[in-house]
């Protein structure tokens, strides 16, 4: 059988996914034929270990007209027994076999400000349309967790059985811890990741501003490489003159290492999730977590997270008070974390990926 996987999104936001995917697939499955779709920059960047894996470039960018109709083209050649979209997107007219990853629907309830909002609600139209086309029509709908499972069953008028759950996992981060010079030897509480308005960074501005009172050392590290959104927060911060608040810009491996492993606590304040896989990074590298009770969080990370309302910047705040002053709740935290992230495993999800594929082929 011949298996095409669209690993267009390799070095996007969800592309661990997929890079962990191929990985424990080549591994584990020897019998078919699997081509990978992957955009022409990215194509000199993966390089297969078996030899029934085959790159082919796929020029058409995601959520475009040229999507539509010059990949339905390329699949029509191929003409592959199944094809498996690791999002959502992909052509409305392609009527083979398909397995579709839907990760969550962030993106179909929440806005970015930083896009202009008329042209932005046309395509979140769009967006929500395909999201339902592709979870009807796909033989089988792979997500993260059982939250994730009940939200599209619900969203998109689909029965549960057919959609799969296969939880993701955190690996260690190799590079070498790397301090940042401005952290050394200071008590900071951090987050890492995309400033997104689900994100809610806002209220944890907020909510550090009330730790202030009573902890005038704490420093807050939002991580992550500076767009217009994240301009927009520090542009507050600065005009509310909240001190201690650091944008740290893109940083490197080393240096996440290195937060993770110094902080007082890693916070992740999310709205809305389909995984969480910062928080479970941060508990693999030893950073007690401090959480959100939204959405997947609770089911992902179990009992090695204190949670909070992330509506409420008091309950925010309070719940970080009590973890980063009490040493025997930061170890308990800490020890927690590093159970909980045990139990995830990137073989495991390719494996029951692959259980999905031969359901599907029959």
């Amino acid at each position: 059988m011949t298996i095409v996987i669209d690993a267009r999104e390799l070095r996007e936001s969800t592309g661990r996914y997929i890079e962990r995917l191929l990985h424990y697939l080549q591994q584990i499955d020897t019998e078919h034929k699997y081509i990978v779709l992957l955009k022409p920059t990215d194509i000199d960047g993966w390089i297969p270990d078996s030899k029934n894996f085959k790159r082919l470039a796929c020029p058409f960018k995601e959520f475009t007209f040229s999507e539509q109709i010059g990949l339905l083209r390329q699949l029509r050649t191929i003409k592959p027994d199944l094809v498996h979209f690791d999002m959502v997107q992909q052509p409305v007219l392609y009527f083979g076999k398909t397995v579709t990853t839907m990760h969550d629907l962030t993106t179909a309830r929440f806005t970015n400000p930083s896009k202009n909002q008329f042209v932005y609600k046309v395509k979140q139209r769009i967006y929500i349309w395909v999201n339902k086309v592709a979870a009807r029509r796909s033989k089988a709908v792979i997500v993260p967790t059982e939250y994730v499972k009940q939200d599209v069953a619900k969203f998109a008028h689909v029965n549960s059985r057919k959609i799969t759950v296969t939880y993701e996992a955190a690996d260690p981060i190799d590079e070498a811890a790397e301090p940042l010079a401005e952290l050394i030897d200071k008590p900071f509480i951090m987050y890492v990741g995309r400033p997104m308005p689900h994100k809610n960074l806002d209220r944890l501005v907020k909510a550090f501003e009330i730790l202030k009172k009573t902890q005038p050392e704490l420093r807050l590290v939002l991580a992550g490489k500076k767009d217009s959104n994240y301009k927009k927060i520090e542009r507050e911060v600065k005009n509310q003159n909240i001190e201690d608040v650091i944008f740290s810009g893109f940083i490197s491996e080393g240096q996440l290492r290195w937060l993770y492993e110094n902080c007082l606590a890693y916070i992740f304040p999310s709205l809305s999730e389909g995984f969480g896989l910062p928080g479970l990074e941060a508990m693999v590298a030893g950073a007690p977590v401090v959480s959100s009770n939204a959405t997947c969080l609770p089911e992902v990370y179990g009992d090695a997270a204190a949670y909070f309302d992330p509506l409420s910047i008091e309950d925010m705040a309070a719940t970080i008070k009590r973890v980063i002053t009490s040493d025997k709740t930061r170890q308990k935290l800490i020890d927690a974390g590093k159970v909980q992230a045990k139990r995830y495993s990137w073989a495991r999800m390719a494996k029951e990926t692959l259980e999905v594929y031969k359901e599907v082929l029959g």
